[in-house]
């Protein structure tokens, strides 16, 4: 609750042309490409297995970003879904450029730990856009394989933030919950405090939430160790008790509210990582969705209302409905307070035959981005 930034205030966007260099105009042209990939969706909408939904909240600019990608890398359903919270002056960027760079990455590395696959970002985009081509497959990987991909991918993401020229990164940044799945297998990355929750029924079939990650705070015992051996400083201003923030050693800023995040460089020295922390879920068939969120919504609904509400919506409407209900409780539970910007990823794991029978509501905002 609150801002991420305990400090802010720039321009909304600095970026120059001539500032590009030659990497980093060939990346920008790989993720325009990306764009239009089939079955890649990053803006309100729906599709058969998912529905998203982002609300701007009381900032000039939207800082949120969300991404839902079918067949992703290959043929064979495999999903990565995530959505990303950007803070300080570029954070709107940096949201954007995980957004659409990170994905490109975790291939790149997933790929390398299967040199048997035939995939290749070549064949990646000629089949993704030419359906007279063969398919690219994967080869099977093991989660321990994966999760190194994750973490080197990471690595890797936050190296080129800290060198490209587009973003002023020094005290801006973004955190990530990304989820892919691979038939049976979820696999969950977290960077920051946005959240996974699983909505599965239990064994008397009630519908229960299960928490998937951890809100990664800087006041949270493990995290606050490492920023203390970094000589960073945790505590909470006396006009925000129980926000703690994360502050230079010397200086109080910029009182980042979480204890990693991919950017923020002015804190990398003194205990913010961009690590993600991983977690890995194995699917039963009493499993019904997933639902990642940005950290507006878990501000002021609780797991259980947001598995609750999910379940009682229609699909195709199911994450602006939520959207709604996390805004009306800004204004109910928090009335002094500006609502955040809230986005949501509803991942559904089941066929739409399996589910119970709904009346879909008109959505004119839903829009499907291939």
């Amino acid at each position: 609750m609150g801002s991420c930034l305990s400090v802010a205030g720039a321009p909304s966007d600095a970026c120059d042309d001539r500032l590009w260099s030659p990497t980093e105009l060939s990346d920008y042209r790989i993720e325009m490409r990306v764009h239009r990939v089939p079955g890649r969706l990053f803006l309100n909408g729906s599709s058969q297995i998912a529905s998203l939904y982002c609300r701007k909240g009381y900032g000039e600019i939207n800082q949120d970003a969300m991404l839902v990608w079918d067949n992703f890398c290959s043929n064979d359903g495999t999903v990565l879904c995530g959505v990303f919270d950007g803070h300080g002056p570029y954070g709107h960027l940096v949201a954007k450029k995980l957004r659409d760079s990170f994905p490109l990455k975790l291939m790149a590395q997933w790929n390398s730990s299967n040199p048997d696959s035939t995939y290749s970002n070549r064949n990646f985009f000629s089949t993704s856009m030419n359906n007279d081509l063969e398919p690219c497959t994967i080869a099977p990987t093991e989660i321990a394989t994966l999760r190194q991909s994750f973490i080197t991918a990471s690595k890797i993401m936050d190296r080129d933030l800290r060198i490209q020229n587009q973003i002023d990164c020094s005290s801006s940044g973004s955190t990530a919950v990304t989820l892919l799945k691979q038939g049976h297998d979820l696999l969950i990355a977290n960077v920051g405090d946005s959240r996974a929750v699983l909505a599965t029924h239990d064994r008397n079939g009630s519908l229960i939430a299960i928490q998937l990650t951890t809100d990664l705070k800087p006041d949270l015992p493990r995290e606050a160790e490492r920023i203390r051996i970094c000589k960073g400083r945790v505590f909470a201003l006396q006009n925000e008790p129980g926000i703690y923030r994360l502050w230079l050693p010397n200086v109080d800023s910029p009182g980042l509210a979480m204890s990693r995040s991919f950017g923020d460089f002015c804190l990398k020295d003194f205990g913010l990582v961009s690590v993600p922390d991983l977690s890995y879920h194995r699917l039963n068939h009493r499993d019904q969705f997933v639902v990642l969120a940005t950290d507006g919504v878990w501000d002021v609904l609780s797991n259980e209302e947001v598995v609750s509400i999910v379940s009682s919506s229609p699909r195709s409407s199911a994450a602006r409905m939520l959207v709604d209900a996390a805004v009306h409780a800004w204004k109910t539970k928090l009335p002094t307070s500006k609502v955040d910007d809230c986005s949501v990823v509803c991942l559904f794991l089941n066929s739409m035959s399996d589910s119970k029978p709904s009346t879909p509501k008109k959505d004119p905002s839903n829009v499907v981005e291939q």
